[in-house]
Order: structure tokens, then C-alpha cells, then sequence
């Protein structure tokens, strides 16, 4: 396997996303793993994960030197050739132009790690640092305009460093380098199977359970869904589902969920307890009290529902850990998420906490579905956050507000399903923006809601791009909203990419 050291990027879990999507399994620990343990793990080859910090600031993330007298294949990546570098010798210095976003990579000398590449090609920059003298016995492989030394490697070492992210969707040959260097340099031969992640998964959880119950929340999503499945094929009757209505659900969404785990044959518990959230949200404006308001009562009910010796099971994937709180590496607060909160977090200390799915993204939590035999009407169902339509109505919710927003984004799905799009878009929903706007209607003037549909494609949710919708089918949506929703008289098209924006407006 490959060993993925973590510095703290974001965009760690890429890497061993990218890795594993290659049939080869990658394992991502903390940076300052002990070097018997990695030792003892015996990977075919290490790679030093990005990260925000940077090598001159005084107790910066550090290695263990002697990881590079291994003789494994070692790919530093972003700060970790910066680290490399500085471990070596060579000089890391504050960049003149910092690099954000796209970049062109000339290939300079011919290396395994390039093969197949293209001479010159698009990747993706996130940097403030960069490495302006090379250490001794390293060598230059590829630069750009703003970067002279974007890839580097020792000279008689299989020791690597590249500046850009190519474990990133936008770095186009990013893939091929990984490949390269899984494959060419470490020798990995690509046969590990989603199957397997199974088996050790089933085990783990009848190991973690013994004779204990598992209480498991659902929402219906592919996520608690595939967790669920999982859960009764461990420990059985062992399992205790519950589905909470939060009053923020899409339209005839708990019906829909509780049908679905009937066919399953996965009993469930459902607690109508809508009253009880909205009382809580009325006059709450502002987009993270509430989140954290939806959290908090999410996490309060489900306490209630532990006994003292249970654990507590969350269809937590990755994304959602990255996003919210440093767990392994020093990274950045993006958003907080109520599978996060300070509850959960005591739970996990207690060992009670249950998340065989936190290292996997939505298309891997989907390979694994299939694998499990779950239909593709949950597979394909598209992502739906923990706060519900709370984060989609931008200010005050109100049950007016959840009634206009229910009906027409039902509309929307309708209609991207009936266009053949539903299955191949990552994510499309509707917005009510907190604003109003003069429209004719049957000759009359009148003052009402603003909708925004938001449609993007991603493969893992850490980057997304809008879609270009056909004009025609953006048209029919429009019309349709407006002449069926009442409370609607102006719809608009959100045409902003991730980053700099984020998939979901709150």
C-alpha cells in the first residue's frame, strides 16, 4: 500500500482517493507518525501531503530525516517538497507571486514520473512558499512561469517533490503523475477491490459492537443509508435506526425514506419532530447558528435515544471532516458540521463513536453501495446537507418560506430527471433568496420571492463547477416555477464555481 503522510491540506483525501480509484489501497496518517510504526506498516512507497504552513515558521510541521534513508519512493507534494527541500538543504523562500488556482507546467527532463506526460500542461496551484535554490544532489524536472523549480528529484534517490496538486480534478495530467509513481516508481500492481474495504469493514464492526447496540441516525442519503446496510450485516438485530424529521426535509422526503428502508427490511424509529426545530430556528438569520442550532438538537435527541453502554454509528464521510475541524494535520475551519460538534467529539474519546465511512468520499461511499446491492435510486441520490432546506432559504425560516422552497425545488428535480440529468450532475437545488422583486402577473404588479437554482458538476465535492444547462430547459424550469409556486416571480441561475464560492450558499 502507499502511505500518505498528512501536513494538513484540504485536499489530502485526494490523494488517497486518486490512489485507490488506480485499484491500489492508500492510508493517510498523522505527519509526525512514529518511524518504527511506518516501518512496520511496510508500504510500497510514502507521499508528504500539502499543507497551510510553512517550513520557516517556528514550530512548523516537521519529519523524521530518516524516512528518506528508507529506500522507499518518497513524493513530497506542495509543502512537503517544500519540507523535502528544506530537509535537504535547499532554500524555501516567501513567493514573489503567490499561485492560486491554474498554472502552466513545462516538463524540463525526462523522468518515469512524467511518462506519458505531456510537455506542457494545465495544473493546480495552491502555494504562498516555493523552493528557490535546489537542494544538493536534487535536480529540476518541470517549472512555470511563476515557479522555476514546480518538480524536482534526487539525483540516485526515488525521492520526488512537485509543487502543484495533482491529486486535484483541475491539474489535468494529475492523475498520470500518481499513476506514474505508484505504479512506475513503487511498483504497486493495482489489485485491491472495494470488496475488500468490505470484509474489513464487517469485521471491524462486529469487533467494535461485541454485544452492544449500535444506534444508527438515517437520513435516507446514500450515506446513513450504505452505513446502515453495513451495520445490520455486522451485528443484526444489534442495530437501533432512527429518523429524525427536522421540519427542514424536502417534499414527501420522510415518507419516501421510511418506504425505502421497509424494502430494505432495516426497521426504523421515526420521531416527527418538526415543531420542535422550527420553534428553534424562528428568528435565526444568520447561516452557522443555524447549523448549529440544527446540530445541537439533532445531537440532543439522539443522546436521548443512547443507552449508557451504546454506540453511536454517522455516516460522516471525509469531506465533511476535512471541512469542519483539524483531525489529523494542522488544517484550516472551513464550516462546522453538526457529526462534528463537541457531543460527538466527547463520544469519540469515550470510544463510543461509530464512522467506518469517514475516510471515503460520495463516489467511493457509491462503489461501495453497489457492492452492498443497493438500488440506484439510492446510489444516485444526490447529496442533501445535514441542515436541510435551513441552508438552502437564505435568512429567517419560516414554514411559508419551506412551503415555496418544498415546491419548487421539486420542480427542479422533477425536470433535471426528466431531462436525463439528474444522475449525471453532482448537485441541483433551489435557493430562496431573502429578497423580493416587482413582477407582472396576469396584468397585475406584484412584489414577491427571488429563487436561485444552483446545478454543479464535481467528482469528489471539494471542487465543483457550474453546469452549463441547456437555455431551453433553463427556461421550462423558470416558467414552470413561476406559473406553479406560488410566491414566486423571478428565478435566477447561480454561475459560481467552488472555490471560490462553496457548493451549498450557506
Amino acid at each position: 500500500m502507499i502511505l500518505i503522510l498528512d501536513f494538513g491540506s484540504q485536499y489530502t483525501q485526494l490523494i488517497a482517493r486518486k490512489i485507490r480509484s488506480l485499484r491500489v489501497y492508500a492510508e493517510i496518517v498523522p505527519f509526525n507518525t512514529p518511524l518504527e510504526k511506518i516501518q512496520k506498516e511496510s508500504p510500497a512507497g510514502i507521499i508528504l501531503s500539502g499543507g497551510p504552513a510553512s517550513v520557516m515558521d517556528k514550530g512548523a510541521p516537521g519529519i523524521h530525516s530518516k524516512i528518506f534513508d528508507l529506500g522507499l519512493p518518497v513524493l513530497g507534494i506542495c509543502y512537503g517538497m517544500q519540507l523535502m527541500a528544506h530537509v535537504f538543504g535547499g532554500k524555501v523562500k516567501r513567493s514573489n507571486t503567490r499561485e492560486y488556482g491554474m498554472a502552466e507546467m513545462t516538463v524540463n527532463a525526462p523522468d518515469p514520473l512524467f511518462s506519458g506526460i505531456p510537455d506542457s500542461s494545465i495544473v493546480w496551484m495552491s502555494h504562498g512558499d516555493s523552493v528557490k535554490t535546489l537542494p544538493p544532489g536534487f535536480k529540476e524536472l518541470a517549472g512555470s512561469r511563476d515557479c522555476a523549480f514546480l518538480a524536482m528529484r534526487h539525483e540516485t534517490k526515488p525521492l520526488y517533490g512537485v509543487q502543484f496538486h495533482p491529486e486535484v480534478h483541475h491539474s489535468f495530467p494529475g492523475i498520470g503523475i500518481l499513476k506514474n509513481f505508484v505504479k512506475k516508481i513503487c511498483r504497486e500492481k493495482g489489485d485491491w477491490r472495494m470488496s475488500a474495504f468490505v470484509e474489513r469493514t464487517l469485521r471491524e464492526l462486529k469487533e467494535r459492537a461485541r454485544d452492544r447496540r449500535v444506534l444508527c441516525g438515517i437520513s435516507g442519503g446514500v450515506d446513513s443509508t450504505v452505513l446502515a446496510v453495513l451495520l445490520r450485516r455486522a451485528i443484526g438485530s444489534q442495530i437501533k435506526s432512527v429518523f429524525i424529521d427536522n421540519g427542514v426535509l424536502r417534499k414527501d422526503e420522510a415518507r419516501t425514506v421510511l418506504d425505502r428502508f421497509k424494502k430494505l427490511r432495516i426497521p426504523v424509529r421515526f420521531i416527527d419532530a418538526s415543531d420542535r426545530f422550527l420553534t428553534q430556528l424562528k428568528g435565526v438569520r444568520h447561516p452557522e447558528k443555524k447549523r448549529r442550532i440544527i446540530g445541537r438538537e439533532f445531537v440532543r435527541m439522539f443522546l436521548s435515544e443512547l443507552g449508557e453502554r451504546d454506540l453511536l454509528a454517522q455516516g460522516t464521510l471525509y469531506p465533511d471532516v476535512i471541512e469542519s475541524l483539524s483531525v489529523r494535520g494542522p488544517s484550516a475551519t472551513i464550516k462546522t458540521h453538526h457529526n462534528r460538534v463537541k457531543e460527538i467529539l466527547k463520544l469519540e474519546k469515550e470510544g463510543r463513536l461509530v464512522e467506518p465511512l469517514k475516510e471515503l468520499f460520495k463516489d467511493e461511499v457509491r462503489e461501495l453501495g453497489k457492492e452492498l446491492g443497493l438500488p440506484d435510486e439510492v446510489l444516485w441520490r444526490q447529496p442533501f446537507p445535514g441542515p436541510g432546506l435551513a441552508v438552502r432559504i437564505i435568512g429567517e425560516v419560516t414554514r411559508e418560506r419551506l412551503a415555496i422552497l418544498r415546491e419548487a425545488d421539486a420542480i427542479l428535480i422533477e425536470e433535471m430527471k426528466t431531462a436525463n440529468l439528474y444522475k449525471k450532475i453532482w448537485q441541483t437545488f433551489c435557493v430562496l433568496l431573502p429578497i423580493q422583486s416587482v413582477g407582472v402577473m396576469g396584468d397585475e404588479r406584484t412584489y414577491e420571492n427571488v429563487a436561485a437554482i444552483r446545478a454543479v458538476e464535481s467528482v469528489d465535492g471539494m471542487t465543483a463547477d457550474w453546469v452549463r444547462l441547456d437555455p431551453r430547459l433553463l427556461a421550462r424550469i423558470s416558467s414552470r416555477i413561476i406559473n406553479e409556486v406560488r410566491g414566486i416571480n423571478r428565478v435566477v441561475y447561480d454561475i459560481s464555481s467552488k472555490p471560490p464560492g462553496t457548493i451549498e450558499w450557506e
